[in-house]
């Protein structure tokens, strides 16, 4: 039987045909669009229906996601449209006192911007199809941008490297800020701006897809390779020296808050400001800028400024499959799909350790398949978000389903949080192999970590995991007591490292002067969980305590006297082994939850049975 429509399924699963519900809304879609009564790529908001029962809702949900995506089958080879490969020289990837030897394309070597952009643009227009990057090394100085209906997919032995000059991500946006550059609609950690172009990146497109043949495959952001004209290279600007501003340092470009801000009274600036003496770095300042309600394009960021955009960020977009390549050497955050639907994100091998090199992080998105992915990062491997301070319009995240991933070294494995103003619930996460492959030299901190703080607030709510293995345990290196401090009774608590299980909801609480917004954290279920212990030099640990839960702390709090600091509640840890915590004197802490339930949990072989309240 002959396609008509020339289109084919991409997806590694058998084929699902749409249901007839679904061809009908499709229908009614297109006469709304023909009519002009909705905007181009809109959204036609559905809400799925689930079970209750959590594990049959996460099957549910990996199903949805599972669904294949349907292109035409026409190939638009970038070859065609002028791309020509490069050849590569020694390099040196620095990320402080870490340098690693790399490669990197030769001087001169030919831009293949142009025609990947051109070969997308060519797809789209026929209405869809494949845009095929071929074997070879090829050197790109500008963004891939995804459109609807389009396939990006690089062969086998495929690598593309991105220019390491960040002037070349501030000159394709569709928005001219004059001397910041031609800027794009982003979010950086929870809140929106107008900044440089993720490498990657789509803006509320649909049925797109960006995917490697296999290993071989990659993605290359050179974030850490010094380039001999520019501002870069990405990695420095967290913490640049000899006089220059860099991402935390005072910037001359950010205009006091009375001026870009002027409805404000005093004692709103002074709460917002806070007391930090950097408070309108970029990295602090983009934040009261949204505590201050300064809409979205007032806050100008890019040439100039020094917050790094992610590697693959899509905004807005639905039915996305990301899948099959290998990313290295990421700017900022690995993947951010923030605000979208029905996304797919499998057999993704990520080596990326620089700073904030988290390795997935959705944000605002509902419905979310995380299976089969190696993770490297230099940061949280996972992180689920929801905007922070006042950017809460996207809403919260749910129904996450994670599974079959190995997770090497990063801050936390399966993160919750710490943007998470908005909320985020229903997630889970079964056959996780928390590996902790490099233990002694950069280890995971811990599994299963869940922060917030008094601005964050919002909730975090029914997470389940299940059938997880922490084989070499999670940081267990012996540390130094703290000594007593007076303003911080918390002081020195295992919350960054070395838990299995953290609840933080006093996460960097000193970074947010508006504090008026409590958490909520309940309904966290944890079942059949197994962690070994590694051998060091003074004995065999799992990590420094089993389980951390540090849930609201009242004296942080600054927002209307008699607001209600709600406990963790509703905490349930079931068949569990945690190995030996190096802290056998308290490998449990507690600090207002209510209702922590361990049931049949071996901790330093011994097992326990009780329910706890701290």
């Amino acid at each position: 039987m002959t396609n008509p429509d020339n289109i084919q399924q991409y997806s590694p699963q058998h084929s699902l045909q749409h249901s007839p519900q679904r061809r009908r809304l499709l229908r009614a879609t297109s006469a709304l669009l023909a009519t002009g009564a909705l905007p181009l790529a809109a959204a036609i908001p559905v809400k799925p229906q689930f079970s209750a029962d959590p594990w049959q809702r996460a099957q549910q949900i990996a199903d949805r996601c599972s669904r294949p995506l349907a292109f035409r089958t026409e190939d638009f080879l970038i070859t065609a449209f002028g791309a020509a490969s490069c050849a590569l020289v020694p390099a040196k990837l620095v990320w402080r006192t870490e340098i690693t030897d790399v490669k990197t394309p030769a001087p001169g070597s030919p831009d293949c911007y142009p025609a990947i952009a051109a070969a997308i643009a060519a797809a789209s227009r026929a209405g869809g199809g494949r845009v095929l990057i071929p074997a070879g090394s090829w050197y790109c100085k500008g963004p891939i941008v995804l459109r609807s209906n389009v396939h990006v997919h690089l062969a086998a032995n495929a690598q593309i490297y991105f220019s390491a000059d960040p002037a070349d991500y501030a000159k394709y946006g569709d928005i001219d800020c004059g001397k910041a550059g031609k800027l794009v609609r982003s979010r950086w950690q929870g809140n929106d701006l107008l900044n440089y172009c993720p490498l990657v990146y789509a803006y509320r497109q649909t049925n797109i897809a960006l995917t490697g043949e296999d290993g071989t495959s990659v993605l290359n952001g050179q974030a850490g390779v010094h380039v001999d004209a520019g501002d870069g290279p990405w990695w420095d600007w967290i913490d640049r020296k000899e006089g220059k501003v860099n991402a935390g340092s005072v910037n001359p470009l950010n205009l006091p808050l009375e001026t870009v801000a002027p409805g404000l009274t005093a004692g709103q600036r002074a709460l917002i400001q806070g007391t930090h003496p950097r408070w309108n770095g970029d990295t602090r300042y983009l934040p009261a800028l949204s505590e201050a309600a300064v809409p979205v394009p007032q806050r100008v960021f890019g040439i100039g400024h020094y917050l790094r955009p992610c590697m693959i960020e899509l905004i807005g977009c639905s039915d996305v499959l990301l899948e099959g390549y290998h990313v290295v050497a990421s700017p900022f955050w690995l993947h951010h799909p923030v605000d979208c639907r029905n996304v797919r994100f499998a057999r993704v091998n990520m080596e990326s350790t620089g700073p904030n090199n988290d390795g997935f992080d959705p944000e605002s998105c509902d419905t979310v398949l995380v299976e089969h992915c190696t993770f490297n990062t230099g940061d949280d491997c996972i992180a689920i978000k929801s905007g922070k301070n006042l950017d809460t319009h996207l809403g919260p995240t749910r129904n996450v389903v994670i599974q079959d991933c190995v997770m090497n070294s990063g801050h936390g494995g399966v993160t919750l949080g710490s943007e998470m103003a908005a909320g985020i619930e229903h997630v889970y996460a079964q056959r996780i192999e928390f590996r902790n492959a490099y233990w002694a030299t950069d280890p995971l901190r811990s599994a299963i970590r869940l922060k917030t703080n008094m601005n964050r607030g919002g909730f975090l709510r029914h997470l389940y995991v299940r059938d997880v293995t922490v084989p070499n345990g999670v940081d267990a290196r012996a540390r130094k007591a703290a000594p007593p401090d007076a303003t911080n009774a918390f002081k020195g608590l295992a919350t960054g490292s070395g838990a299995i299980v953290t609840i933080d909801c006093n996460y960097a609480a000193g970074d947010d002067g508006v504090r008026t917004r409590p958490p909520q954290v309940s309904d966290i279920h944890i079942s059949r969980l197994r962690a070994g212990n590694a051998k060091m030099a003074d004995g065999a640990f799992s990590c420094w305590q089993a389980v951390l839960i540090l849930g609201p702390v009242a004296s942080s709090f600054n927002g209307p006297a008699g607001t209600a600091i709600v406990p963790v509640t509703n905490v349930t840890i079931t068949d569990c082994d945690f190995g030996t915590p190096r802290n056998g004197k308290e490998p449990v802490y507690l600090h207002n939850a209510q209702n922590v339930a361990l049931t049949n949990v071996t901790i330093g072989g011994q097992v326990v049975n009780r329910k706890l309240s701290g």
